[in-house]
């Protein structure tokens, strides 16, 4: 619980806080179960389903569409640029919204549907650029129709992720241990639908069972993109349909929201602009806000290459394919899945026992040592990626066992730290942000600011950073090493003490 001593101790933050927290704050309802809070937290599964496709099989897809490597990663930069706007505006207007149906669920909804919408496209990319004159080795509108797909998609993304941790947010608010217990839920939601997404894609028969899905623009790895699609969407229809049964939100009163609303304009003229009142909460975090904000950062600086390259690494380094050249690199991508589900029966794991963990050892730790351990990784990735290079046999054979063996302990052990990146930081800010009464939505829009704006500057930095030393992905790996070893050390040393360790007024 918040420390009521705090509040008290500083009088001029409760009168300077944002005025926008008098139209987010929900009606008093009695205590949600565990286990509602555990089907909410089920289309977190859904969405990462489709993330777990997207993430292990869209970047060499994009190859194959004739995309080079080095502007791969500018394909990617639009979720992080969607996210920078999306994410904070769809948690403001869910903070306000006076459906009958509540404040999430008709965002979730909405979002679910696109991302059907956007998968279809994806999938459809190569026919309809087919249809419009794509030949097999010119296909410029296949790759604007993917571009436009993979936009909708990620848009998509962000309008469901932040009122999906905003509702549970709603449902925990002021019980920082049933927020961590809701958060990770939906952890280990994530890491369901990672395990069954990377499946999915590491499994190469998909188009023998939707046989329709190969034609002449689309071949076997196409199909099968589009047949894992398919599933996608049943997968989000399902879960998405159990969340939002379970939530029972009681809606805003709209008269409430509005006088709300014409406080709010009285006193803080600059939030009749969203962005402006977006900006303006910055100025009345504490401290600890702005560490969490900053390791937050620091952290997806690290993550982020390792989501746009980790099986283009596997495909590329390890195996010494190249992406229109043969099965080397298909089979390379296809281990590289199957490293990935590894990772998501740790990241599952992990989940189970998080909140034990963060209360045992206090949650700034947990993060730090994961953030740690997540360096170790990749610096591990730049040694068995020399090895490799080393040892003859790119571009001859298939790579050794050993070699294989390790790059896939390497994914494993990620799940770990993984785990914690999606738990712990929304847990912290959605607590500590709590006491200057923000909404939730608007809090999940802040903590998505210090996850976007890093994923912009490496998406638009990694692809000229790789070229420039020979191509590989090497060095934004390093990059990442360097960036989460700082953020580890940053966590275990400045962010304050959790459970027994500390006060009960801390998360």
């Amino acid at each position: 619980m918040p420390n009521p001593e705090g509040h008290r101790s500083q009088p001029h933050r409760s009168r300077a806080r944002p005025s926008t927290s008098a139209p987010v704050r929900a009606p008093v309802r009695a205590r949600v179960s565990l286990r509602q809070l555990l089907r909410v937290a089920s289309v977190a599964s859904g969405i990462q389903f489709g993330w777990a496709l997207q993430l292990s099989l869209l970047t060499p897809y994009v190859q194959q569409l004739g995309i080079p490597h080095q502007w791969a990663s500018i394909i990617w930069l639009c979720g992080p640029v969607s996210g920078l706007f999306v994410q904070p505006l769809v948690g403001h207007m869910s903070d306000r919204c006076t459906s009958r149906f509540g404040r999430r669920r008709p965002f979730i909804l909405a979002g679910a549907a696109a991302i059907v919408v956007a998968v279809v496209i994806i999938g459809y990319a190569a026919d309809i650029g087919w249809l419009l004159g794509d030949t097999e080795a010119y296909r410029p509108a296949a790759i604007a129709v993917f571009i436009i797909g993979f936009w909708i998609l990620d848009v998509a993304n962000n309008v469901t992720q932040g009122p999906c941790r905003a509702l549970l947010g709603d449902l925990t608010s002021k019980d920082p241990r049933r927020t961590r217990v809701a958060n990770a839920y939906y952890s280990l939601f994530m890491a369901i639908g990672n395990i069954l997404g990377y499946a999915t894609g590491s499994y190469s028969g998909w188009y023998k069972v939707f046989t329709f899905a190969l034609s002449p623009a689309c071949t076997v790895s196409c199909a099968n993109l589009k047949s894992a699609f398919f599933l996608d969407i049943a997968f989000i229809a399902v879960t998405t349909y159990i969340s939002i049964m379970a939530a029972h939100e009681v809606p805003l009163n709209l008269s409430g929201a509005t006088h709300a609303e014409a406080g709010a304009g009285e006193s803080v003229s600059a939030e009749e602009a969203f962005m402006w009142e977006l900006f303006g909460t910055f100025k009345y975090f504490s401290t600890p806000v702005w560490i969490i904000l900053s390791v937050t950062a620091l952290t997806w600086i690290g993550w982020f290459p390792f989501t746009l390259f980790d099986t283009d690494w596997m495909g590329r380094e390890i195996y010494g394919g190249d992406p229109n050249q043969g099965l080397i690199y298909d089979t390379g991508v296809r281990i590289g899945a199957l490293g990935l589900l590894l990772n998501s029966v740790v990241l599952a794991l992990t989940s189970l026992f998080m909140e034990r963990l963060c209360r045992k050892r206090g949650a700034g730790f947990v993060w730090g040592i994961s953030n740690i351990l997540m360096a170790i990784c990749f610096l591990a990735m730049l040694v068995v990626t020399y090895v490799a290079n080393n040892m003859g046999y790119v571009g001859k054979d298939l790579p050794p066992i050993g070699i294989v063996i390790a790059a896939l302990i390497i994914f494993t052990i990620l799940g770990f730290p993984l785990a914690i990146t999606y738990s712990v930081p929304y847990a912290l800010v959605s607590t500590h942000i709590e006491s200057l009464g923000l909404g939730q939505g608007l809090s999940m829009g802040v903590l998505n600011l210090a996850i976007v704006i890093p994923q912009i500057i490496v998406s638009l930095g990694s692809g000229p950073w790789d070229q420039l030393f020979g191509g590989g992905n090497s060095p934004a790996f390093a990059v990442a090493a360097v960036s989460a070893l700082i953020s580890g050390l940053m966590a275990v040393l400045a962010i304050p003490r959790s459970g027994a360790q500390k006060a009960r007024g801390h998360v």
